[in-house]
């Protein structure tokens, strides 16, 4: 009966709020207490008895007393903050008010002309008689600047937030203002030695105060993605600054909580259903309050970090200090980690969380599968983005397996459920940047021996053949909205192909198969780019043959099986009636792809990104336009591998042989204000494959001259001339020995060579991952799409004016 009053009597005063028409007064205590001081509501509760309408016609109808409960919410905080909550009283008190400001502040921020509100001085907002360090009065401070330093405050608050480094007794309370933050650390890990005792209370209390910090720092919802991406989030920007003394054991505590965790623990079949796991929850925010806080302008922060981590005098350990580098100073702190200790605590951590929905035992369903696995590779591309020692450490062993595992399973979960493309952006941008660099090309040749529950061929073969294989099941999965993908699929198989030793006969054939798909005459001719996967494709075939021949006797097979395949790429028409007679087939047919007006108006009418948790559906509309918004060429930068394995960044070039080298879809310089004609087309064909704009499908049409540009540049002579010495010598020996087996055509084919009979090999490019703007949006969008959709109990923004995603109810 106690809670069922207590509620009636918050009900109440909700009620009154909403009802007076003249403004409370900030010093009618007795009026403003009944909201946290008499109550002991969940947040639940407050979700349920502080209806959207409601706050919405306060807002509107008496502004004034909106704006009095929000600062004396805060106002509370800080007192709470200053006090350290020594009372069990004080400390309802905190998860009162923090639990109410969590369900206001959406509504804050819909709302352009209140927006501004938390960033005015409100008089007596701030702790009154204190000074700050510098001896400014910071009674004049900003509500919410007051507001983040509080939760700071209040999540190392000794019996509240964090273990107590006194005796149990009243007299010997700590004074939170005085105590080293970095003593109170949540967890052992990065920078932090000792692992307090598991303590499931304030396990609970930090995860309300961390659901509000992530409703502070949602402002960036309510903006329209082009504000936002010009405009730093004010939240995130002070949060993380100097003002804020509890950045650094902010920082590795979240961190170290997610590193540490483990979801199956003991091992126990069935736990998670016999108890409660309070620190699964903790983890969840702590994971969501990482992703968000790491923002910073692309590409910026990873060159502080090279900086930062070449200096001789670098830190054993994360310090707190005021280095060059990012002004945030969480991007800072996790561009300096550089302990192998530290690097492997990290990926160690990740690797085990990522690796959890492939956990198979031999009881259904008995061991805990976590669901936050989309943050966990938006944290683990941030990590590789903004500390390069931890890229290059994740890739100096074979450790990035463990990444590139849930990586490949989650894309082959995922491909043909057109609300997770989100995840098939994400999955396969990370393998973008990874591909970049030698050492993930050398990894892949590790046989794959796991048994993962994935629906792909059964084969014996190296990780390098999962990889393609389940590329192969994406682009011929069917799904268009995959189809801005195809490019950074191949180009990550073209990144790769100069490192595999053996390709098993499975993926050989896979690759085969692209192949024989990508060139026929009608997909060529439906489509003003779909010629540049055929020049992905043979640069794959290019690079093994001149620079990992001995090995892959499967693949020169499947080429020489397929020999017909490349002949008649080489004999494409060209004239204009066998183009229309192509054309002409295809629509008869009804063959539906790229340029289908059908496909088109589907595509239109679809949101570009969705998830959904039940009956809510986050619709990015962006996606596609904004990952990809000028081609392949826009997100990688060509390099040349040096006879010493370093990189070169290859200059821009006019020359025929770097142009036919690339093969038109491969141009990927780097400088991205060049007027050069390969890169015009390129990029006006990505932006027509992505947009799928019908007007555009109805301008264009393949023509001769068209075919011609490209034909000429296939890069065929290597493939040309292994047919010419190999086959003629295969079929000989069928002839002569009556050979029917396969198994003898490999064998002899295995001790072939082509040494002296090849072309010059040429040099080998990879395209790297380099940031922009639009990739940067896109991020921000997608992170934010699944934050909203995560945090449903409560559902924090549910019902909100969102900006920057569409959301669709299903």
């Amino acid at each position: 009966m106690g809670n069922a009053d207590t509620k009636l009597h918050f009900r109440k005063a909700v009620i009154q709020l909403t009802t007076k028409t003249q403004p409370v007064e900030a010093t009618d205590d007795a009026f403003w207490d009944q909201f946290w001081a008499d109550t002991s509501t969940t947040v639940q509760d407050v979700f349920a008895l502080v209806p959207a309408a409601e706050i919405r016609a306060v807002r509107e109808e008496s502004p004034s007393n909106l704006a009095t409960l929000c600062y004396k919410a805060v106002e509370r905080l800080v007192q709470g903050a200053d006090s350290g909550c020594p009372s069990e009283k004080e400390r309802q008190i905190v998860l009162n008010c923090t639990r109410l400001l969590t369900r206001i502040l959406p509504y804050i921020f819909e709302d352009a002309d209140w927006r501004g509100f938390f960033w005015s001085t409100v008089p007596g907002a701030g702790r009154a008689g204190h000074l700050d360090e510098d001896g400014i009065d910071v009674e004049s401070r900003p509500l919410a600047e007051s507001l983040l330093l509080a939760i700071s405050d209040l999540l190392f608050c000794p019996d509240f937030t964090a273990q107590s480094h006194k005796k149990n007794s009243p007299d010997t309370a700590e004074d939170i203002r005085s105590i080293d933050s970095c003593e109170y650390i949540w967890e052992a890990g990065v920078g932090f030695a000792q692992s307090p005792p598991l303590n499931y209370i304030h396990d609970i209390n930090r995860t309300e105060l961390l659901k509000l910090l992530l409703t502070c720092l949602s402002e960036a919802m309510y903006l329209p993605p082009s504000s936002e991406s010009k405009n730093p989030n004010p939240w995130v920007t002070f949060f993380c600054s100097s003002e804020n003394r509890h950045a650094l054991p902010l920082f590795t505590s979240l961190l170290n909580v997610v590193c540490a965790y483990d979801p199956v623990g003991y091992g126990i079949p069935y736990n998670h259903l016999l108890f409660s796991d309070h620190r699964e929850q903790l983890v969840e925010q702590a994971v969501q309050i990482l992703i968000v806080t790491l923002e910073h302008e692309a590409g910026s922060a990873t060159g502080s970090a090279l900086q930062a981590l070449d200096t001789s005098a670098a830190p054993s350990e994360v310090e707190e200090q005021e280095p060059a580098g990012p002004d945030n100073l969480f991007v800072n702190y996790l561009s300096r980690i550089h302990r192998e200790e530290d690097l492997s605590f990290i990926l160690k951590g990740l690797g085990r969380l990522m690796n959890n929905p492939l956990v198979q035992t031999y009881l259904p369903r008995s061991t805990k599968k976590i669901q936050f696995h989309q943050e966990l590779l938006i944290l683990f591309w941030k990590f590789c983005d903004f500390n390069k020692k931890f890229l290059f450490f994740v890739l100096k062993s074979s450790d990035v397996l463990d990444v590139l595992v849930p990586i490949l399973f989650s894309l082959n979960d995922a491909r043909a459920d057109p609300s997770r493309v989100g995840l098939m952006h994400i999955g396969v941008f990370i393998l973008l940047l990874l591909s970049g660099e030698r050492n993930f090309g050398v990894r892949l040749n590790k046989p794959f021996t796991l048994h993962v529950p994935m629906d792909i061929p059964i084969f014996t073969g190296t990780h390098a053949d999962l990889l393609i294989v389940i590329f192969h099941k994406i682009t011929t999965s069917g799904h268009q909205r995959l189809q801005p993908l195809f490019d950074c699929l191949l180009t990550i198989i073209v990144n790769i192909s100069p490192y595999l030793k053996s390709l098993s006969m499975v993926a050989a054939n896979k690759l085969l198969h692209l192949l024989e798909a990508f060139t026929t005459p009608w997909f060529l001719f439906s489509s003003q780019e779909n010629h540049h996967l055929v020049f992905f494709l043979l640069e794959v075939f290019n690079n093994i043959i001149q620079y990992q021949f001995d090995g892959n006797s499967n693949l020169v097979y499947a080429i020489i099986r397929k020999r017909n395949v490349f002949h008649q790429l080489a004999n494409l028409p060209s004239d204009t009636a066998s183009i229309q007679r192509v054309l002409q087939k295809k629509k008869k047919s009804g063959i539906s792809r790229t340029n289908s007006t059908e496909a088109e108006s589907i595509e239109r009418s679809r949101p570009a990104d969705s998830v959904e948790p039940g009956t809510l559906k986050a619709s990015l509309v962006a996606t596609p336009e904004c990952f990809y918004p000028l081609g392949i060429d826009k997100i990688t930068a060509k390099s040349q591998v040096s006879v010493d394995g370093t990189m070169i960044t290859v200059p821009t070039s006019d020359s025929p042989a770097d142009t036919s080298a690339v093969g038109g879809a491969s141009d990927t310089e780097s400088n991205s204000e060049r007027d050069h004609e390969a890169y015009h087309s390129e990029s006006e064909a990505a932006r027509s494959r992505l947009s799928s704009a019908s007007s555009s499908s109805a301008a264009w049409s393949a023509n001769t001259d068209w075919v011609l540009s490209w034909k000429a540049k296939l890069p065929l002579q290597t493939i040309m001339r292994l047919l010419q010495v190999l086959v003629p010598q295969v079929e000989k020996i069928c002839i002569d020995k009556g050979l029917t087996d396969e198994s003898e055509i490999l064998k002899f084919l295995q001790h072939g060579t082509l040494v002296g009979l090849l072309p010059v090999p040429h040099p080998i490019l990879i395209r790297k991952y380099q940031a922009n703007a639009g990739t940067a949006m896109w991020f921000r969008t997608y992170m934010w799409g699944v934050i909203y959709l995560r945090n449903v109990d409560p559902p924090i923004w549910y019902d909100t004016d969102i900006r920057l995603f569409e959301i669709q109810r299903i």
